[in-house]
């Protein structure tokens, strides 16, 4: 594959677990992921500070994308009715490639505590973004909190159902339900 041909980062992220789960974590070098994408060690740092963070790809994407989705629901919407319409846009952008290789992730993701730790992180980041979107529609920190930890859980519910070779359902249709399901939990709990 020439340098030069597009997708440099999912190239990488493509490459990285591929050799995780052939080597593992902790054996792969940033330098083997780079020729295995047929890039230079230079471009994959021009994409991620270290190898960790290239099975991280597009947090900050799927940040905006949740507040775009909270900012953009109705005005008189609830606060869960706010975190469906962030779940509806998120979850939306996902492709079927992505789909494909979730279950790898996931792998890789629960052999190596570095990355178990870093996940946690993205779930937390994640969550903050609603908050803070949430936040922005006068909802009380408490309140916009509890929201959001409730869509994040939704999303890690439905993402590990969507990824499940027998899953005929969308990934918005699964986080709908997730999200449904959660809510009605919360309320049993009096």
């Amino acid at each position: 594959m020439a340098r030069w041909e597009p997708n440099a980062p999912q190239r990488l992220v493509l490459a990285a677990l591929d050799l995780f789960a052939e080597q593992g974590y902790d054996n792969t070098t940033v330098t083997q992921i780079a020729n295995r994408a047929g890039l230079t060690k230079t471009t994959f740092f021009r994409h991620f500070p270290d190898k960790r963070e290239v099975l991280f790809a597009g947090q900050e994407v799927h940040s905006r994308l949740l507040a775009d989705g909270v900012a953009a629901a109705p005005d008189l919407a609830t606060p869960l009715e706010a975190v469906a319409a962030a779940l509806d846009v998120l979850t939306a952008s996902f492709t079927a490639e992505q789909r494909e290789f979730g279950p790898r992730l996931l792998t890789v993701i629960a052999g190596n505590p570095e990355l178990q730790e870093r996940a946690t992180f993205k779930r937390a980041a994640l969550a903050a973004a609603l908050t803070s979107a949430l936040g922005k529609r006068g909802l009380p920190d408490l309140t916009a909190s509890l929201a959001a930890d409730i869509g994040v859980r939704a999303f890690d519910r439905a993402f590990d159902r969507w990824i499940e070779p027998s899953s005929q359902q969308t990934f918005t249709e699964l986080a709908r339900e997730e999200l449904q399901a959660l809510r009605t939990a919360a309320m049993a709990l009096g």
